[in-house]
């Protein structure tokens, strides 16, 4: 090695293999506290959830709801009738404050501790009043932060009903009532918190208005994080949704445990990608449809999306589905050609790059690199590869990506690698990054992911079972890298398998 004149080095407070400081928090430089604003049922919780998830996961900054509907819970109990939410019942106005206060209270703590932070004040502050009071307050306390009204606005009759029968009436409030008699007495509640609403206007300061998740007024909203915060907020919507995760098929690598690398498909994963592609047109390109008179159902295609990766062997994967065109609708009402499961390769999804490891096995890495081995071992989320990539490097190649899941309408589905995937499930699971590179995606399976507002529906599809891969009699692949602590890996994924968690990065 060349002796390099070099007294006074350039170093990095971080550490030399430094995490990109866009993923923990350090690019933004304020703390942010949103005020909700709105009428029950337009989805204000859902959107405080979609934002705290977003900011906490890809972003690293601590985020909080506060959500005054459960304080209220916790001090009035549940299942209080509409009339407790008129504005001229004043004991129940009285409870209300209460539980406002008190949820303000929680939020001014924590927005006191160090560092940046995020905080959601959820609730349906309808009245200009308490909105300038609870600014007054942010103001006495010197919190130092920045605020942003976020006003949601759903005056779509059909939308409004769909929000609150998929969302409301599964809540604490209304669990075990029938349907049809909730539904009545939230749409009472709505009319008493009506009485007296006032959007948010100009004087008041920086906000956002959704109006039926289509149309966005923005008025001098400034800096990095909330700048973040709106253009996330631009791409979400409440209609239903449905991704399907899959690794590629097993590939000529995965035979050999090798990790990384451009390799194609071995014999069973051209098999398994057969297969895929008849779920795909059989189960997640159609749609079930029931007449009301008769009882009888129609099976009827339904647009579809599809996402791999770069590499080869996720492109053979998707080889053998079909790309039909047909006639299809906009939700807005525009007409358009579709292509079913039109080809989309994007470099976001290629796995985890291994660097000087790439096409190695684990094996061979702990004979050659024996101390980037223990580094591993040490610390799989924060780990580099040597000219390689980290965890924490993938999370932030996927971020944009979230934006555009968030705005997708249609089923997906995306063909990807077990890295990428575990980024993916931790963020719609509710998982920690530190849990990420421990969920199992095995081979030969789809994932099926159906976000709510309350959190995400699983559901696990085996398209080729284990047992149908030996028929030619070839030995197992090398088993993946055995970890040093298995406590994470039980909390998110299946037992251990040498076949179906094929190596990867």
């Amino acid at each position: 090695m060349p002796v390099i004149d070099n007294p006074k080095p350039h170093v990095i407070p971080e550490g030399q293999n430094a995490t990109p400081l866009e993923v923990v928090g350090a690019t933004a430089s304020d703390k942010l506290i949103i005020i909700m604003v709105g009428l029950p049922g337009a989805g204000k919780t859902f959107v405080s959830k979609r934002i705290c998830r977003y900011i906490s996961f890809f972003h690293d900054i601590p985020s909080q709801i506060f959500n005054v509907g459960d304080y209220r819970r916790q001090l009035c109990g549940v299942k209080l009738p509409a009339s407790f939410y008129d504005p001229n019942n004043s004991q129940g106005l009285a409870s209300r404050h209460k539980a406002c206060d008190a949820a303000l209270d929680d939020l001014v703590e924590f927005m006191k501790k160090d560092g940046v932070r995020l905080a959601v004040y959820d609730a349906s502050n309808s009245l200009k009043e308490n909105r300038s009071r609870i600014v007054e307050r942010l103001k006495r306390e010197n919190i130092g932060a920045k605020k942003l009204f976020v006003e949601t606005i759903v005056d779509d009759k059909t939308m409004l009903e769909e929000n609150i029968r998929t969302v409301k009436l599964s809540t604490p409030d209304y669990k075990g009532v029938d349907p049809d008699q909730a539904l009545k007495d939230f749409m009472e509640r709505r009319r008493n918190y009506s009485k007296g609403y006032t959007s948010v206007e100009d004087d008041e300061g920086s906000y956002v208005r959704i109006i039926n998740y289509k149309k966005f007024e923005i008025l001098n909203v400034r800096g990095y994080l909330p700048l973040k915060v709106v253009h996330f907020i631009m791409n979400l919507h409440t209609l239903p949704r449905t991704f399907y995760f899959t690794r590629h098929g097993q590939s000529e690598y995965n035979l050999l445990g090798k990790i990384g690398g451009d390799s194609g498909l071995s014999h069973n994963g051209l098999e398994y990608a057969r297969r895929l592609a008849k779920f795909a047109k059989e189960v997640i390109g159609t749609k079930t449809i029931i007449h009301e008179e008769n009882g009888q159902t129609t099976q009827v295609k339904r647009p579809a999306r599809l996402w791999t990766s770069t590499l080869l062997r996720t492109k053979e994967t998707a080889k053998f589905i079909q790309h039909e065109e047909f006639e299809s609708v906009w939700d807005n009402g525009d007409k358009t050609t579709w292509v079913q499961f039109r080809p989309n390769a994007r470099r976001n999804l290629d796995e985890l790059y291994a660097g000087l490891c790439d096409g190695m096995t684990y094996k061979e890495i702990e004979q050659i690199y024996p101390e980037e081995f223990e580094a591993r071992q040490n610390d799989k989320l924060a780990y580099r590869y040597p000219r390689g990539e980290s965890y924490m490097d993938v999370t932030l190649r996927l971020e944009p990506l979230a934006h555009d899941l968030e705005r997708t309408r249609e089923p997906l589905l995306i063909v990807a690698h077990q890295g990428i995937l575990r980024i993916l499930y931790a963020y719609f699971m509710g998982l920690s990054r530190a849990e990420a590179p421990y969920v199992k995606i095995p081979l030969n399976h789809v994932i099926i992911l159906t976000p709510h507002a309350y959190g995400c529906h699983e559901e696990r599809v085996c398209l080729m079972p284990k047992e149908e891969m030996f028929s030619d009699g070839q030995d197992e692949p090398i088993t993946s890298m055995p970890e040093k602590t298995k406590k994470e890996s039980a909390a998110v994924g299946s037992n251990d398998d040498p076949v179906m968690d094929a190596p990867s990065c």
